[in-house]
């Protein structure tokens, strides 16, 4: 399974050091090209810059960008024709981190409204950069990745890769239920969660 990320800030650059330390290659991309990437792609094995447009061609796509630049950052890509799409997003302002008014929607439904064609599943947007990118192993047992959506079959996919970078993979149910883990508002985001056994 070839994999993308759009987004190379703290939890784009995370998700690309977590796959890269466990072998897993992707290709990683942003607003600014992919020369803008060298450093950090030469720094990181397997991991190689591209343009959005490539990294959108991978079966599964991490979307890893300010809320404000969603729709700037996928406006142009089309149908995704089925393609996974983990959605490492949340609905704040930054630097202001004020929230963004989802008139009572989870904000997954929300992006997901912009990625026709997407099997979109909520993931790795609860824990801060540093976490994601460090040793997943904690006190004997492996941390928490929660994750949600509608497709089984493609939380099933994404609960596979959140196991083979060391994580445990807790569902969470649908996309409602994909609330509690999104920041702010969710009772979950930040929540260093350790499963043992």
């Amino acid at each position: 399974m070839h994999i993308g990320i759009i987004g190379a800030g703290g939890i784009g650059a995370a998700i690309a050091r977590a796959l890269s330390a466990n072998g897993i290659p992707a290709t990683l991309a942003n607003s600014r090209g992919p020369e803008s990437l060298a450093a950090l792609a030469a720094e990181l094995p397997g991991i190689t810059a591209g343009s959005v447009e490539q990294a959108a061609q991978a079966d599964l796509v991490f979307l890893a960008v300010p809320w404000s630049k969603i729709p700037a950052a996928i406006g142009r890509l089309g149908d995704w024709h089925g393609r996974i799409v983990v959605d490492a997003n949340n609905p704040i302002e930054a630097p202001a981190f004020r929230p963004v008014e989802l008139g009572g929607r989870a904000s997954s439904a929300v992006i997901a409204d912009l990625l026709p064609g997407a099997r979109l599943v909520k993931a790795f947007n609860h824990l801060q950069p540093s976490l994601l990118a460090g040793d997943p192993q904690a006190e004997g047992g492996r941390r928490v990745l929660f994750l949600s959506g509608e497709d089984a079959a493609a939380k099933a996919e994404v609960a596979k890769l959140i196991g083979q970078l060391g994580f445990f993979a807790l569902d969470l149910g649908g996309v409602q239920a994909g609330r509690m883990q999104q920041f702010p508002g969710g009772p979950l985001p930040a929540l260093n969660l350790v499963k043992f056994g």
